[in-house]
């Protein structure tokens, strides 16, 4: 089981990281070019909202059957998680950075969505969706990526 969860886990993520670009990139450029908010801005902040979530629900699944995750701390303890960069990137720095991510881009879609103009579901969707994806590149484990 867990080699499939983590297969799904790492491919998903390859469509998180770019549906969350585009979308960020598309509410950057919806508010400097001043444009009119329409449906394929709507369906793409929402997409991006899904497949944050879909990854969000694997991710949570990974960490409970992972060797890398609740058992890394259950087997090592604290102390030696925080001690060693690479169990803590896995054990607990990713896992707290992916949730937060999921929080920002979560807030940023529910705020934008209050808004009745462009130009402010724009910035609610730049901001957060941009902290979302800043938070999201801190913390994925490029060595796994492209090894």
């Amino acid at each position: 089981m867990y080699s499939v969860v983590q297969f799904i886990h790492s491919y998903w993520a390859y469509l998180v990281l770019f549906i969350v670009l585009i979308a960020t990139i598309n509410a950057l450029a919806g508010l400097i070019g001043k444009k009119e908010y329409g449906p394929k801005d709507f369906r793409l902040a929402l997409f991006a909202l899904i497949v944050t979530h879909i990854q969000f629900l694997i991710g949570l699944v990974l960490y409970f059957v992972s060797p890398l995750g609740l058992q890394n701390i259950t087997n090592n303890g604290m102390s030696e998680i925080m001690g060693n960069a690479t169990m803590r990137l896995y054990a607990v720095e990713h896992p707290i950075v992916m949730v937060l991510t999921v929080v920002f881009i979560t807030i940023g879609y529910s705020k934008h969505k209050k808004k009745l103009v462009s130009t402010p579901k724009f910035r609610m969707l730049t901001i957060f969706y941009t902290i979302g994806l800043l938070l999201m590149l801190s913390r994925i484990p490029w060595s796994q990526w492209f090894s």
